[in-house]
């Protein structure tokens, strides 16, 4: 692909100057600007996931560097699934907010290309420096929109949130730093090849930087013990700025699998699949209190940010088998839990914008304004959410559980993941019953000022819901290309050979 490579990077940097430098005075030319890159954003994206599919993994060197001197960009199908699923995450969230949000503060448009550019640069960069540096673009953009539109709750969450990463980039950088003074690089393609043959009295230190790494991406995972920033920043986030965090969680997980398959995996020595015994009790204890705090939830964003904790624990639980069978059962949860998730922060915000003062609190208030309409939303986006039948959760939380055979968890991860799906659905059919059902038994209606039918919205709520249409219905051709994806995420060798060349497999024997 050559320079296609970049453009997922470089289309929204330079769409994001431009709107701050020409449009910012003008609204309509932000939003005209940003859909449209955004529009051409997918069309890239989806072909670079066409050519992945097809061919071995490419490198892509800015200013033609050779690794692993030089910045890289590698695209293979893991890389490219992951741009390709921000894209279109994105342009359901631009359409939202350009009905109206982004009007309640300042620069939304061009914050939200920066974080674009973020997300898509931590999934192509083949460097582990560079993968903090975009972390620190797509979280400071994130910082600005957290804050779009203001408000006492938002602050707090929002100072909360932006203390809680800045600690884990401080973090990022000595893990880093522990790392590059053992093996003299940063490179993953070249880490693979490097940390097998770290001498034994330097073990000790690359596993402390390994464990301090795998920390830090836990930390964007929203992994138990700290995934406690997660509820509040989430719950008071604007509805299409949560929508969006739904990637931001998936970058995390993306980290852990990236770094812990390619550079410890098999290949890895005594160092080989070093993340597996922390990331397995983690994920289990954390899909447990996420699907606690659905049932225990006051409040339906609460709900549907514990309900996000909880499918991180899922997706993790898949990811910490380590097997191309789990992580493709894993990868298709992914993109369930992506699409579930921000479908339901926008149908939140469909809700609260008619219930008046009563907001999103899980009290019984008279009907509101399309409640039958926004009812069957919800209701899709629940049974979605919860794993029920016949929606792409369901066959993801299967595709995990028949994963799990034969590992020396299947007992807890079957009961766990079982158990877990009961409380979440009491949690959402409680809420449910609550904002619709109960409703109908109390006399009056709620008329908010100015409510109608947002087309914007509208389309890019039902949109979301139809991704997990699409799931389920092309879930047979898309879990064959998931399992491509694992394969190639096991197979290693193509990836190295892209980066470094075939000299370097002969170090590693293969």
């Amino acid at each position: 692909m050559g320079d296609w490579i970049v453009v997922p990077i470089v289309l929204p940097a330079v769409m994001a100057a431009l709107i701050v430098l020409a449009v910012r005075h003008d609204i309509l030319l932000q939003r005209v600007f940003s859909i449209t890159a955004t529009v051409a954003l997918v069309a890239v994206t989806l072909s670079l996931v066409v050519f992945a599919n097809g061919n071995d993994p490419e490198m892509y060197a800015l200013s033609n560097w050779p690794a692993p001197f030089g910045i890289v960009l590698v695209l293979d199908r893991l890389s490219a699934m992951m741009v390709f699923l921000t894209s279109l995450l994105g342009l359901g969230v631009v359409l939202f907010a350009s009905s109206e949000w982004d009007q309640r503060g300042k620069h939304f448009h061009a914050l939200f290309q920066f974080q674009l550019m973020g997300v898509n640069g931590a999934f192509l960069t083949g460097d582990v420096f560079n993968l903090f540096v975009f972390f620190e673009v797509l979280l400071i953009a994130s910082y600005g929109l957290m804050l779009h539109g203001a408000g006492a709750e938002r602050l707090k969450a929002g100072m909360q949130y932006i203390v809680i990463n800045l600690t884990g980039s401080s973090l990022f950088l000595i893990g880093v730093g522990m790392i590059y003074s053992v093996t003299g690089t940063l490179n993953m393609a070249d880490l693979a090849v490097q940390v097998a043959n770290v001498a034994p009295g330097d073990a000790a230190l690359l596993r402390a930087g390994a464990l301090v790494l795998l920390l830090v991406f836990c930390v964007k995972a929203a992994l138990v013990p700290i995934h406690f920033w997660l509820p509040g920043t989430y719950a008071n986030a604007p509805a299409p700025v949560a929508a969006l965090f739904a990637i931001m969680t998936k970058v995390g997980a993306y980290s852990v699998l990236r770094v812990y398959s390619l550079a410890f995996g098999d290949a890895a020595g005594d160092m080989a699949w070093l993340a597996q015994p922390y990331l397995m009790p983690a994920a289990l204890i954390t899909l447990v209190l996420g699907m606690v705090g659905v049932v225990a939830a006051k409040r339906l964003n609460g709900l549907i940010a514990f309900s996000v904790i909880g499918s991180m624990g899922t997706l993790l639980i898949a990811i910490a088998l380590f097997t191309p069978e789990s992580i493709a059962a894993g990868l298709y949860y992914l993109l369930h839990s992506t699409f579930s998730g921000a479908a339901l922060f926008l149908i939140a915000d469909l809700v609260v914008s008619r219930r008046g003062q009563f907001g999103d609190s899980l009290h019984t208030a008279p009907t509101f304004h399309q409640s039958g309409f926004l009812a069957v939303l919800f209701f899709v986006g629940a049974i979605a959410m919860a794993g029920m039948p016949p929606l792409s959760g369901f066959i993801g939380k299967l595709q995990i559980l028949d994963a799990a055979r034969g590992s020396d968890a299947m007992v807890w991860i079957w009961a766990i993941i079982l158990v877990t799906s009961l409380l979440c659905i009491i949690g959402f059919g409680r809420a449910g019953s609550v904002l619709f059902w109960k409703s109908a038994s109390v006399e009056g209606e709620i008329t908010v000022e100015g409510a109608k039918w947002p087309v914007l919205p509208i389309i890019a709520t039902c949109g979301m819901l139809g991704g997990l249409v699409a799931l389920t219905v092309f879930a047979g051709p898309i879990t064959d290309y998931l399992h491509g994806v694992a394969a190639q995420i096991f197979d290693t060798s193509g990836y190295i050979q892209a980066v470094l060349g075939e000299g370097a497999l002969a170090l590693l024997g293969q």
